[in-house]
This record gives structure tokens, C-alpha cells and sequence, in this order.
């Protein structure tokens, strides 16, 4: 694994996603309980350790070792699938999280997870994440994928858009680093 991903995952911190903790809130004023979450990218755990502590089984994919090991000590019904965005299967789900982990599928991946997202997610699931716009600071990256604000609204195409806020500011990455950010917090049903 890079020097980056291990620096990130010392830095990440543990409290879970403010649009995991919106759609939990959401499901939950549905008067639902607790089913099957994938937690897509889930690397550190926190947001895979919320939903368990809520009652949720979740399926956690993360392509690093680190993050399996990490995933794999979390107490719960949790299923680890060490798996790349290309190669990842899941099961249909109430809720598909990808807390700022779609944006890090090579350009190639995008459209397959992406796919697999919207034909996963039962009736009256939620998916909630964060997608990077064109501004960001990382943009030029080739192994990373962006979307307009048009894009994002067309990927959403069919589903309740709760939260979709874009973000497109200066601010810092969890290691301390200065970055320009463009991002979209999104939380979604499908009906």
C-alpha cells in the first residue's frame, strides 16, 4: 500500500460520515429497521463500526490489506471483501455508503461500481457518499474520476435526491494538507 494510504489511515479519525449518520437518520424516521449495508471503500472502519452499532450486517470492500486487516477486527456481523472496484460483488442492499471512496475507482470502474450500485439497492434503500467535481484540486489525476454537477444529477436519475450540496472550497485533507476541494455530499432513496 502507498506511504498516502497509510498516512491517511492513521489520520482518519473515527466518527462515522455526517451523510452516513443523515441517511441512518433518515432510515430510521422511515420506521425501518436496520438490514444490509455495503460499505463500499470502507478502509478505517468507521463507518462499518456505526452501522454495526446500530444493529446493521454489513459487507465491507476495501482493495488495501491494511484496511482488511482493520475491517476484519471490528466486532459484528460483518462480511470483508478485499476487493478492487473492478472485481467487487455485493449482495442487494437497504444502504450502499461510499464515504469519499467512489472518486478513488480508476476511470475505467466507475460505470461498472456504479451500476452495481443502482442495481443493488433495494426499493426504499439509500445510498449516501461523496462524488468530486472538476475543480478539485486532484482532478488531473488519471487514476481518480470526477463528475459535473449535471453528471452527478444524471447518476441520481429515477431516486429521491435528500442531500446533494456541493462543496467547492479550499480546506485540508485529513493529514493536515492544504487542498482545493470540489465535492458532492449525496444522500439518495430509491424509491
Amino acid at each position: 500500500m502507498s506511504d498516502r494510504w497509510q498516512q491517511y489511515f492513521a489520520a482518519a479519525g473515527e466518527e462515522p460520515r455526517v451523510t452516513l449518520l443523515e441517511a441512518l437518520a433518515r432510515h430510521e424516521a422511515d420506521g425501518r429497521e436496520p438490514g444490509l449495508a455495503v460499505d463500499l471503500g470502507a478502509g478505517t472502519g468507521r463507518d462499518t463500526a456505526e452501522l454495526l452499532r446500530r444493529g446493521w450486517r454489513v459487507v465491507a470492500i476495501d482493495a488495501h490489506v491494511d484496511a482488511v486487516a482493520r475491517l476484519r477486527a471490528l466486532d459484528g456481523p460483518v462480511e470483508v471483501v478485499h476487493a478492487d472496484y473492478a472485481s467487487a460483488e455485493w449482495p442487494d442492499a437497504n444502504l450502499i455508503n461510499a464515504s469519499f471512496s467512489l472518486p478513488f475507482a480508476a476511470p475505467q470502474d466507475f460505470d461498472r461500481a456504479w451500476s452495481r450500485v443502482r442495481a443493488t439497492l433495494r426499493p426504499g434503500g439509500r445510498f449516501c457518499g461523496q462524488l468530486f467535481g472538476p475543480r478539485d484540486e486532484w482532478a488531473p489525476a488519471a487514476d481518480m474520476n470526477f463528475q459535473t454537477r449535471a453528471e452527478v444529477e444524471r447518476l441520481l436519475d429515477g431516486w429521491e435526491v435528500e442531500r446533494l450540496d456541493e462543496l467547492d472550497e479550499d480546506g485540508e485533507t485529513a493529514t493536515g494538507r492544504r487542498k482545493h476541494w470540489h465535492l458532492f455530499h449525496v444522500v439518495a432513496r430509491r424509491p
